[in-house]
């Protein structure tokens, strides 16, 4: 990250925005920042000029276990399109949670050249009940026995409910319940129909 700026002290404060709003941003294949559009610039509360050339993480909450983040890249490095669910903090220091549709953006020749994310809120009560607990032990388990121990937990977490990743997000999102027992596939179709074509 440039050293121009630093990390804000996080805050236990909610970023006031409006929840109707779909953040995006464009990066290249290592996650530095092309473009973002007005709604991410105004949530992320820096100016266009301070996250153009930065690594996209400028905006990463230090909540977020970095599993999740591996998950991520395993995905898409894999050219497997993901939706995650991340807590992303301004330069105030407030934070905001999003549900994040990465899509990839390749070459003629079929290499990755970069990624399109398209961000959209999550209801709150996903975040309290499930989402919050889930990731507060994973960074626990982190900090306590490592990244390889928090992907464990994760892995069986996952294996217990059946479901990938993005399955248990999308069953979450369709359903408000930790459901062990159903597998639910598909349930994003439509959420993120504004994302611009590729270019």
């Amino acid at each position: 990250m440039d050293t121009r700026f630093n990390r804000p002290t996080p805050s236990d404060r909610e970023v006031d925005w409006n929840k109707n709003k779909v953040l995006l941003s464009k990066t290249d294949k290592n996650g530095t920042i092309l473009y973002a559009n007005e709604d991410f610039i105004d949530v992320s509360g820096y100016d266009e000029f301070e996250l153009v050339g930065q690594p996209h993480n400028i905006v990463r909450h230090p909540d977020m276990p970095k599993v999740i983040f591996k998950f991520l890249w395993d995905s898409i490095k894999s050219s497997e399109n993901i939706h995650v669910i991340i807590k992303n903090m301004a330069k105030t220091g407030r934070y905001y949670w999003v549900v994040t549709d990465f899509k990839i953006i390749a070459d003629a020749d079929g290499d990755i050249v970069g990624y399109f994310g398209t961000r959209k809120s999550v209801p709150e009560p996903l975040i309290t009940k499930f989402i919050e607990p889930l990731y507060k032990k994973l960074l626990q388990i982190e900090e306590a026995s490592g990244l390889n121990a928090s992907e464990e937990y994760l892995v069986g977490f996952l294996e217990e409910r059946k479901k990938t990743y993005m399955e248990y997000v999308d069953h979450l999102i369709a359903t408000g319940k930790d459901d062990k027992n159903k597998i639910s596939k598909g349930l994003f179709s439509g959420l993120f129909e504004k994302t611009p074509p590729k270019k």
